[in-house]
């Protein structure tokens, strides 16, 4: 496996495999890699003649008063695991590489309507900061494939729109999202959880399955549901953000007749989750 730092570097080797006419499949991460992250390894391994990771902690996507500093980063542990799931090159651009002037000074992506809610609420200028580092990435690295995960459910609505509405030649591939054995979304905050945590927040997964089972069945009062959702979580020990049914592509508030999903995102103590289910 490549290790790449230079950007030069990285469009000589990316420019070689496309004059070869090989296809590549790129995923993006930010590290301290998981089984939700080597899903979706697997998944563009199978895509694509060339599998592309890269490993930055963007600092554009996070808040003042978020875990920049504290963002777990195991690079050692991660190109290893990336090597074995046959990742041919990994890129590790630094702050400088990505932001040689500065946040401050940086040109942003906006991707409009998708991002008004939810996280675009919750988290000012968080979903700025992820559009306007794939945009990057998906520049230097050129995939004909890009890979992103469900449990980041707005994140990936988001990117499609980016790809759509920019004309990008690029396929966004869904991956699943990946559970523990108790059921939470696996993600790089829930080592934080205590093991009190961790029982309560399971909760958050079987609200939203019990949500689900209530609309299949044909309950369409979907501000009760929603309220009875939040009380409960609330009363576990949940500080909810939101927890919603809206359209699956656009976000928007859901029609009866709508693709669905049930979006949440909560904290527990310090830790804040989110999670999603179809419908």
């Amino acid at each position: 496996m490549l290790q790449v730092h230079n950007n030069n570097e990285l469009s000589a080797q990316i420019r070689d495999w496309k004059q070869q006419g090989k296809t590549i499949a790129y995923v993006p991460t930010m590290g301290n890699l998981h089984e939700g992250h080597l899903s979706l390894l697997r998944l563009g391994d199978e895509q694509a003649d060339k599998l592309i990771s890269s490993i930055f902690v963007n600092p554009m996507q996070f808040g003042p008063n978020e875990d920049l500093n504290n963002y777990p980063r195991t690079l050692e542990q991660d190109c290893k695991a990336l090597m074995e799931h046959q990742c041919d090159l990994v890129y590790l651009p630094t702050v400088q590489d990505l932001y040689p002037d500065g946040l401050k000074h940086m040109t942003s992506v906006q991707v409009m309507d998708i991002t008004k809610r939810f996280e675009g609420e919750y988290r000012p200028g968080h979903l700025i900061g992820v559009s306007t580092i794939v945009l990057k990435l998906f520049n230097l690295v050129q995939p004909d494939i890009a890979v992103f995960g469900k449990k980041d459910y707005q994140q990936l609505q988001m990117i499609k729109k980016m790809v759509h509405d920019l004309n990008l030649n690029i396929d966004i591939i869904a991956g699943e999202t990946v559970r523990e054995e108790s059921g939470i979304a696996m993600s790089s905050r829930n080592q934080y959880l205590s093991g009190m945590q961790q029982s309560i927040a399971v909760e958050l997964q079987q609200q939203l399955r019990k949500v689900a089972e209530q609309i299949k069945k044909g309950d369409e009062s979907f501000s009760t549901l929603t309220k009875d959702a939040i009380n409960s979580l609330s009363h576990s020990g949940f500080e909810v953000d939101y927890f919603d049914i809206c359209h699956q592509q656009t976000l928007k508030p859901a029609g009866i007749d709508d693709p669905l999903v049930i979006l949440v995102a909560a904290k527990l103590g310090n830790t804040r989750l989110i999670d999603n289910i179809e419908i």
